[in-house]
């Protein structure tokens, strides 16, 4: 996401520094509510995949759509704290300060390469998620943003086996 934004040779002439760091908080703030949605998601499914009365056919499926659901809960959470969180801690910051954290971001190949990669994730958590809904349901804010939040995650995971696993954590 952030190859989307102008780079500058200085910090100091970064354009939209506040979108740019902003973006990148928000985002970060509903990776970070993803995984905690997931986790919260997969720990309430325990106890249903451990029932013994309702069929199997019928528990994956609801598991999968609970966790799902749960995801997409956090992500929100997590987007919508960070709305608060930023500018609570940059209250009262000099231009230069939003510009320097800009630029820092943008300068850095590895967070402009886990950026790429969990945007990709992303978009196709959202499209999946989109179009796996069976007939006749309905398309709910949740189960697409938990799908845009699971892609965004395996998306991640993406670049760290290719950064650190395929290419062993060295730059060509």
């Amino acid at each position: 996401m952030s190859r989307l934004f102008p780079h500058s040779e200085y910090a100091e002439d970064q354009p939209l520094a506040h979108t740019l760091l902003a973006t990148h908080v928000i985002y970060r703030g509903f990776q970070s509510g993803a995984v905690l949605g997931l986790l919260t998601g997969a720990v309430r499914c325990i106890p249903l995949l451990r029932s013994t009365s309702t069929p199997a056919a019928t528990l994956w499926p609801l598991a999968r759509s609970l966790s799902e659901r749960s995801t997409g809960v956090g992500a929100a959470i997590g987007a919508g704290s960070m709305l608060v969180g930023l500018p609570a801690r940059m209250w009262g910051r000099q231009e230069i300060e939003w510009k320097d954290r800009s630029w820092r971001l943008l300068e850095n190949k590895g967070q402009m390469e886990v950026d790429d990669w969990s945007l990709v994730g992303t978009v196709a958590g959202a499209v999946i998620a989109a179009t796996a809904q069976e007939k006749g349901t309905s398309l709910g804010w949740r189960s697409v943003v938990g799908g845009s939040g699971m892609g965004s995650l395996v998306g991640v995971m993406g670049y760290m086996g290719w950064r650190h696993g395929i290419k062993g954590g060295k730059w060509d």
